[in-house]
């Protein structure tokens, strides 16, 4: 594990626009981020074509073209878990595209009591993006705890120190955020 410190310099260096900082950010956080991963593929169906290595990969891309400042450790695995968020998204849509429809995983709206680690069969990533981006509209620090628990696989205590909240704020707000994703999404079924 890095020192704080040393974490802190590299995202401000990245941050002001210094490559070799990004590069060697990642190279510090690279464990840290394949925990992400990880965390995040645990949600996926066993024969998924997108491994955590590539998903870590592909998101760090995705975030070095990103020229926004990272304020903190915390803070730069939030934007992380955004962006594997959205290459598996991206990853779904892409796939059920080619299938055109056929065969997609309907959401059964009571495994979001189980989130951040349903079953993979459960999940339909395309719905629960929709109903997740509605949600984000409606308070964005709701959309972005979900995002951090479901697609970061970040626990409540980590959660909590990348919003900047209580681990107890955390804890009514994942609750409110599953009650009204289960809602939206038996009021919106995939087609």
């Amino acid at each position: 594990m890095p020192e704080p410190g040393e974490v802190t310099r590299l995202l401000e260096q990245a941050s002001a626009g210094d490559a070799g900082a990004r590069a060697t950010l990642f190279d510090v956080l690279y464990a840290e981020l394949r925990r992400l991963a990880d965390a995040a593929m645990r949600a996926e169906r066993a024969d998924h074509t997108l491994q955590p290595t590539a998903l870590v990969h592909e998101a760090f891309l995705r975030l070095s073209t990103d020229q926004g400042r990272f304020e903190s450790r915390a803070h730069f695995l939030g934007v992380a878990a955004g962006a594997m968020r959205r290459v598996l998204v991206d990853h779904a849509r892409g796939r059920n595209a080619q299938k055109r429809g056929s065969g997609a995983t309907l959401v059964t709206v009571d495994n979001l009591d189980d989130l951040p680690r349903p079953a993979p069969e459960d999940v339909d990533l395309i719905a629960l993006d929709d109903a997740l981006t509605r949600l984000t509209v409606l308070d964005a620090r709701q959309g972005y705890i979900v995002e951090l628990r479901f697609f970061g696989g970040l626990s409540v205590e980590e959660t909590a120190a990348v919003v900047g909240v209580s681990e107890r704020t955390v804890k009514r707000e994942w609750q409110m955020s599953r009650a009204w994703l289960r809602r939206e999404i038996s009021r919106n079924p995939p087609e």
